[in-house]
């Protein structure tokens, strides 16, 4: 698990698959039972930090490496223009969401 590189959503994190594959189902069973264990641990500690009204999450894999990851992502209500997806807000990479030391 790592801490997304803008904080536009507070608590922003992304869990990355330790196996190389694009799909869940080409996990082994057992592997895929642990990523999946994994991915509600991530959320839970990312709820207990941020309190956050709702989290979302979005298993992604077909970009640049075509690796297999999960983004979570606390919502809070009002934190978007109108309601929907995180992808609708334009300034989710600003620098001014980077991380501080707190």
């Amino acid at each position: 698990m790592v801490i997304g590189d803008h904080q536009r959503f507070e608590g922003y994190s992304l869990l990355l698959c330790k196996e190389h594959a694009t799909e869940l189902s080409q996990l082994s069973p057992d592997f895929r039972t642990a990523f999946l264990r994994d991915m509600a641990m991530t959320a839970e500690a990312v709820e207990r930090a941020f309190r956050p009204d709702k989290v979302n999450y979005e298993l992604l894999g077909a970009g640049k490496g075509r690796h297999m990851h999960w983004h979570i992502f606390p919502r809070r209500n009002g934190d978007t223009p109108k309601p929907g997806p995180v992808w609708q807000v334009q300034d989710m990479n600003d620098d001014r969401y980077l991380p501080t030391e707190e």
